[in-house]
């Protein structure tokens, strides 16, 4: 398989899971400062021009986040990276569609790629304030259905590769984690397979 990924960017997360799971993959890097993922070759790939995009073993390529996550997750059962009962699942995609969605989409995004918002330089600072309005409120809200120690859904599962790298850019960002959410992120770091992605990106552990 072939996996198409920006260090330190949404697709650590995809890289921690194929981490875990142990499988055979090359890693093909998109600088996306640079624009790679515009040019015709990634493209021909992926037409989104997003990241990431994983290329499996019959040529097809996956892509978006949520869905590569809960591939990887029901083609590899004997990791247990779904809970397995409809309330478990149901809760895991709840928190992999809010880190993906609202808080890297509606929130680190603004931060992140402010002009993609305003095309006025001038309104880019109430955008930064807004994008970081929502991240912080957005991490209350996962704050208050995190439990005290553990994982988000009680086992390691594809959740916690979408909840950590969003946590990743609050560190990297000195944006405050709330306590359960510090909690869950030092607890991703304590794994062997995070801080093997952490080091191979090219990043010191937290």
């Amino acid at each position: 398989m072939k996996l198409y990924m920006t260090p330190g960017s949404c697709s650590t997360g995809i890289h921690i899971l194929l981490e875990e799971l142990e499988l055979v993959f090359e890693v093909h890097l998109v600088n996306l400062l640079a624009g790679d993922q515009h040019k015709p070759e990634y493209l021909a790939i992926n037409p989104k021009a997003s990241i990431p995009t994983l290329v499996r073993d019959d040529g097809s390529a996956l892509t978006e986040f949520a869905a590569i996550a809960y591939w990887l997750a029901r083609s590899y059962p004997r990791a247990h990276l779904l809970p397995g009962d409809v309330e478990g699942d149901s809760r895991v995609l709840e928190l992999i569609d809010y880190a993906v969605g609202t808080l890297h989409g509606q929130g680190f995004a603004r931060l992140f790629t402010t002009e993609k918002f305003s095309s006025n330089p001038d309104d880019f600072e109430a955008v930064k304030t807004q994008g970081l309005n929502i991240v912080r409120q957005g991490f209350d809200i996962v704050d208050s259905r995190l439990p005290a120690q553990g994982y988000a859904v009680g086992a390691f599962s594809i959740a916690d590769a979408a909840l950590f790298y969003v946590e990743f850019w609050a560190d990297k960002s000195n944006i405050a984690l709330p306590d359960n959410c510090l909690a869950h992120y030092r607890l991703m770091c304590s794994r062997q397979a995070v801080k093997r992605v952490l080091m191979e990106e090219g990043y010191r552990l937290p």
